[in-house]
């Protein structure tokens, strides 16, 4: 623990209240502070550098100081550096990044409306709902639902969409109308001997359950990932995405796509719908439509949804609401950008290509004492961690093994995360073959050291 008073660590201790952090433990042990950034590498206040395999919270796909977004972002500022789309008003960055989005939409989309952040365009999502519902004259058909371990932000909102125990405990949520099915991981949830075909079965049959249980009038929408990510990168399992999407056609209920962590190419496609056939009619996008150099996010709307919002918004004079920064031109110029790069230089294809490379390693080490699982798609992996493999069991508490091997990843000049003991591995989609083989490295190291300081 750096004990200088005057250092960026101790003054983030006396200052900082951190975001998903034990705040009394950090008081203990500090922080470490990144200061620099180049490609797939950060780099903290000592000089050590890391490859940063969660692309910061995975989110940068161009890699860290990419000049032509430094550019955009400089150019913007001198010419427009701020303004707005609230009455009638609008800037051309933003023009131009809604036609982009939706012309490059993988299904039929009509407008984009934009936000600050993944949480503020899925709480946006569900106004937009309720909205609707109201312009349709079915003020019961409020209801959403969401999963299990689905991640959708964390405003009051959004946060009570997600579906992660430590989302909701003391924060007195989730609020009412919103329901959670079951979460899609099949090497956790299967029942022995089912298929991934019959798992996706009873899921669907779980949803449908749900449903007519609560009145198929009163539901409005379902939300989903297309892989799920901070839940511990859960990829559907066989079948999954058609049949749930069978059951919600069958009783007209909406689908939010949420590819905040899917879109622009993390699942080897431009967008985790276009990988598992998925036809949302509201799609929800954020962190690498911008590399998050600067703050941005986006909901594309079909118009099935636009038409009764607009109606309503004429009957009532307005559509009221919207946010100070959303749309920022800045903001906008970078994503622009950012998405120009991401097609340029194929990073979609790469993400496949070196996304196969690293999946092949991670399977590799699926050999070792503590891994139970490995799991992916695209550039995004997860290695689940056990004590032992035939009981899928933990290491005394749950997440004790997940924070043993992310120490020991840190300190080989790996950044990570873990969901528990779900370690995740999410690079920018820039990184190289050579690259992947360095981090996997680390990752068998680190898995080795953890395996000696347990068994010690």
């Amino acid at each position: 623990m750096d004990t200088q008073p005057n250092s960026p660590a101790a003054r983030d201790r006396k200052y900082h209240l951190h975001s998903y952090t034990d705040a009394r433990r950090h008081q203990e042990v500090g922080p470490l502070i990144i200061e620099k950034g180049q490609g797939i590498y950060v780099e903290d206040d000592s000089g050590k550098r890391y490859i940063e395999a969660m692309a910061g919270l995975w989110s940068v796909g161009v890699g860290f100081s990419e000049p032509r977004l430094i550019e955009a972002a400089t150019r913007q500022m001198s010419k427009l550096p701020y303004y707005h789309n609230f009455g009638h008003k609008g800037h051309s960055p933003l023009v131009d990044l809604a036609e982009k989005l939706v012309t490059m939409a993988p299904v039929p989309m009509s407008k984009a409306f934009f936000t600050n952040s993944g949480s503020e365009a899925n709480d946006t999502a569900m106004k937009m709902i309720w909205y609707r519902s109201n312009a349709l004259a079915q003020p019961q058909r409020k209801k959403l639902i969401s999963r299990l371990r689905g991640y959708h932000g964390v405003t009051i909102a959004s946060a009570s969409l997600t579906g992660l125990p430590n989302n909701h405990l003391s924060f007195d949520l989730p609020i009412a109308n919103v329901l959670h099915t079951s979460s899609p991981h099949y090497w956790r949830e299967a029942q022995p001997g089912e298929s991934e075909q019959d798992f996706s079965s009873r899921l669907a049959d779980d949803l449908e359950k749900l449903i007519l249980a609560e009145g198929p009038e009163t539901i409005a929408a379902f939300f989903g990932e297309p892989v799920m990510g901070a839940g511990g990168v859960v990829v559907p399992p066989a079948g999954y995405w058609q049949k749930i999407q069978a059951v919600l056609a069958k009783y007209d209920i909406l689908l939010v796509a949420d590819e905040v962590i899917c879109g622009f190419g993390r699942t080897g496609n431009m967008f985790g719908s276009e990988t598992y056939a998925i036809k949302p009619d509201i799609m929800v996008m954020s962190k690498q439509i911008s590399s998050s150099y600067l703050p941005i996010s986006a909901l594309l709307i079909n118009d099935k949804v636009f038409e009764p919002l607009a109606d309503e918004s004429n009957r009532i004079g307005t559509f009221g609401h919207g946010f100070t920064g959303g749309g920022h031109p800045v903001a906008a110029a970078v994503a622009l950008e950012n998405i120009k790069i991401i097609e340029e230089r194929g990073l979609v294809a790469n993400a496949r290509e070196v996304g196969a490379h690293m999946m092949k390693g991670l399977r590799e080490l699926g050999a070792h004492e503590l891994v139970g699982e490995v799991r992916g798609v695209g550039l995004i992996g997860a290695i689940e961690l056990v004590a032992d493999k035939p009981g899928k069991s933990p290491l005394g508490k749950a997440g004790a093994l997940g924070g043993i091997v992310n120490k020991h990843l840190q300190q080989n000049g790996v950044i990570t995360r873990n969901m528990g003991d779900a370690l995740a591995f999410c690079p920018p989609l820039i990184i190289t073959k050579a690259e992947v083989d360095t981090l996997l490295a680390a990752v068998k190291q680190s898995l080795d050291a953890t395996l000696k300081e347990v068994k010690d």
